[in-house]
């Protein structure tokens, strides 16, 4: 595991990049580390992701106390502490709002055409998860229903969830979620998108077992 020093210049590098990218707006959107079994570090609420520093990060425990720091955590923290209770195997969490992918979610329209090999085996499907209240036990409990074989998801009316082995992790899967929205949203646009047939889709999932790449199985 990284020192804890480094995790956190790492989500204040993470959180420059997705207000850089326009994947967030103000003071909007979070990011969280989960440091061990009873620590999670998380970004604080009121401060825009793109000017955070280190000591402006939190770290509380599974049950949302503050354990460390002068600043609150996001209301929306609760979503982030349920998915490391469901999931051991991710380490960091990362809620934005990318604008195409979150056009999507307002649309209700899921990112689960198998369309891009990239994407099948990065990520494979991007459910909708049905609108939940932020900051209530809505949303997480939504998630819930999608958090066992998906690794991003779609906040109807709100934005996009990614989980992953780290901060980077978790980011990079925010860039594919948006990259392919982009792509779908050109190419329906144009008229249509050729999906890739079963044969061709198995031979993608093969690929990704090889390659190692973690996460849950998308489909």
């Amino acid at each position: 595991m990284q020192a804890e020093d480094q995790i956190r210049q790492d989500m204040v590098e993470v959180g420059r990049r997705i207000y850089q990218q326009g994947y967030v707006a103000a003071n909007d959107g979070n990011i969280s580390v989960r440091l061990n079994n009873t620590e999670v570090l998380t970004t604080p609420t009121g401060v825009s992701k793109g000017y955070m520093t280190t000591d402006m990060i939190i770290k509380v425990n599974l049950q949302g106390e503050v354990i460390e720091g002068t600043l609150k955590p996001s209301s929306e923290l609760k979503m982030h502490l349920d998915v490391y209770r469901q999931r051991h195997d991710v380490h960091s969490v990362i809620h934005a709002h990318p604008p195409t992918a979150t056009g999507f979610a307002v649309a209700g329209i899921p990112l689960n055409r198998f369309v891009l090999p990239e994407i099948i085996i990065s990520l494979g499907a991007i459910p909708v998860v049905k609108y939940g209240t932020p900051s209530t036990d809505q949303i997480h409990l939504a998630v819930r229903d999608y958090l066992e074989t998906h690794d991003a998801f779609l906040l109807a009316n709100h934005g996009a969830l990614t989980v992953g082995t780290d901060v980077f992790n978790a980011y990079f899967k925010m860039e594919s979620v948006e990259h392919f929205a982009k792509i779908s949203l050109v190419a329906r646009q144009l008229g249509t998108e050729t999906e890739l047939d079963e044969q061709q889709v198995a031979q993608l999932l093969e690929v990704r077992k090889k390659l190692g790449v973690t996460g849950r199985q998308p489909y």
